[in-house]
C-alpha cells in the first residue's frame, strides 16, 4: 500500500461544474438517441464528460476516482502515511497566503489536519481538504490510498 498526492488550483467555477467532476457511466447511452434534441444532447454530453474526466486535472468528487486520472497528476508518491501527511502540511503552508482572509485556517487547524491526515492514511482511507483561495479560486488537495483503495479496490495505480 502507498499514497499518491493531488493538488488542483482553479476557478471555483470550473471545480463547481460536478458534471465534468464525475467519471462517465459505464454503459453509454444508446446509440439511437443522436441526432437532433435531447437524445443528440446526451450524447455529447456523454462523450464530453468521457473525454473531460479521464484527461483533465479537475478533482473528482469521488476522492478514490484521483486513480482514474492520468498519472500526470500524481504530485507525489510515499510509502509511509506521515510523509504524505508531512506534503499535505508543507502545500498547506505554502498556500496559506492565498487563501481567503475570511477563510484561513489558523497553525493550530494546519497541525490538526496534517496529524488527521496521517492518522486515516495510517488505516487505508483517503484525504480530500479544499479551500477558498483569493480572488473566486479554489484549492483542492488530495491524499489517496493506493494498491487497494479501501473505496475502491479494483482500481489500479495509475503510476503503473
Amino acid at each position: 500500500m502507498h499514497h499518491h498526492g493531488y493538488l488542483w488550483t482553479g476557478a471555483k467555477q470550473r471545480f463547481d461544474d460536478e458534471g465534468l467532476r464525475r467519471p462517465p457511466h459505464p454503459v453509454p447511452p444508446p446509440a439511437g438517441l443522436a441526432g437532433e434534441g435531447q437524445g443528440g444532447r446526451l450524447q455529447e454530453r456523454y462523450r464530453e464528460a468521457a473525454r473531460e474526466f479521464s484527461t483533465s486535472d479537475l478533482p473528482p468528487i469521488e476522492t478514490a476516482h484521483w486513480l482514474m486520472k492520468p498519472a500526470t497528476c500524481v504530485l507525489g508518491t510515499w510509502d509511509e502515511p506521515r510523509q504524505a501527511a508531512t506534503w499535505l502540511g508543507e502545500r498547506l503552508t505554502e498556500l496559506a497566503p492565498r487563501f481567503d482572509p475570511d477563510a484561513r485556517p489558523h497553525t493550530a487547524s494546519l497541525d490538526l489536519l496534517v496529524s488527521s491526515a496521517a492518522d486515516r492514511l495510517q488505516w487505508g482511507g483517503d484525504v480530500s481538504l479544499g479551500f477558498y483561495l483569493q480572488r473566486p479560486s479554489f484549492l483542492s488537495l488530495a491524499l489517496v490510498t493506493c494498491s487497494p483503495n479501501r473505496a475502491v479496490p479494483e482500481l489500479g495505480c495509475p503510476v503503473g
